[in-house]
């Protein structure tokens, strides 16, 4: 697969998600306080060297030059997570970034998009302890809310490091321990099920809806589906527990979009969906590597996959 055509696909699906008016994210319409979303703009575009890096990396593994675990993915988030901050001063793209880097390394060394997931999940198997540490650097760059302090492995405390070598934890023991509290861990241990389960789905809502009706229609059914792990973090299980059963009242036709959205905004960015809008992003990236293309039909925008 080309190089540009992968580095160009996960840099337009974050920019898509971010600009798609789905509830309680940043959008092209609405702001957080603290987070716009020229923040995203940034962000987004700011990892364009270092997703190239890793697609370079990533080639050198498929001929065998270096192995899965002399990829240095951790090393490849954190630098992206860099370039990041260095563009703008908030944390809109952290979790979009550690989804994004394995993959985009699986989508070079795969023979396809489906296979892609599998050689992700062995570059997780595969990464050292060195990899979680350059990880923990990079969440301490990032800075997301939520994080939990005084537990083991505490990624703000220097002891941590120490305990990461002794323990030898390696990303995938990370994930493990750690899918509960965040929904990327879960992706990578799991082989990205959700991330291409909603391509899956978007790809099929596309047919019969304008694009941004057909990310909405996904992203409610995430959250109907799936508690958010970001909200879960900052409110609580029951805070993330109402959320996914308002979510299923939009689906039933209970409760407008209008509603929900409302709903979603009245405690600031408490119910920030940010893990389920994370796994939107890559979904989205996929979609544009499957071949999306865009149209204008009637005033709406709609998603076409092929050439016209």
């Amino acid at each position: 697969m080309e190089r540009f055509k992968i580095v160009r696909a996960f840099i337009l699906g974050p920019l898509l998600e971010a600009t798609v008016p789905k509830p309680g994210n940043v959008n092209r319409y609405r702001d957080f306080g603290d987070l716009t979303i020229y923040n995203f703009l940034f962000a987004d575009t700011a990892v364009i060297g270092v997703y190239y890096e890793a697609v370079k990396t990533a080639e050198l593994l498929r001929k065998g030059i270096i192995s899965f675990s002399e990829a240095g993915i951790g090393e490849l988030i954190k630098r992206a997570v860099q370039a990041s901050r260095e563009a703008q001063d908030a944390n809109p793209n952290f979790g979009v970034i550690a989804l994004s880097v394995p993959l985009i390394m699986g989508l070079t060394v795969g023979r396809n998009i489906l296979d892609a997931r599998e050689k992700a999940r062995l570059l997780i198997e595969e990464s050292t302890v060195r990899d979680t540490m350059e990880l923990y650097r990079a969440i301490r760059i990032a800075n997301p809310k939520g994080i939990p302090s005084g537990v083991k492995y505490d990624v703000y405390s220097d002891e941590s490091f120490r305990e990461l070598f002794r323990d030898g934890i390696n990303l995938a023991r990370l994930a493990e321990m750690s899918c509960e509290r965040e929904l990327i861990f879960c992706e990578w241990i799991n082989g990205y099920d959700l991330s291409y389960s909603t391509f899956g789905r978007l790809y099929g809502l596309i047919k019969e809806l304008p694009l941004e009706d057909a990310v909405v229609e996904a992203f409610l059914e995430l959250l109907a589906e799936k508690e958010d792990t970001l909200i879960m973090r900052k409110a609580g299980r029951r805070e993330a527990d109402l959320v996914r059963r308002k979510a299923r009242e939009v689906l039933n036709g209970n409760l407008s979009l209008q509603e929900f959205d409302a709903f979603m905004r009245e405690e600031g960015d408490l119910r920030n969906p940010g893990s389920l809008a994370d796994i939107m992003a890559v979904s989205l990236s996929l979609l544009v590597l499957r071949g999306l293309r865009m149209e204008i039909r009637n005033g709406k925008v709609w998603g076409v996959i092929g050439r016209p």
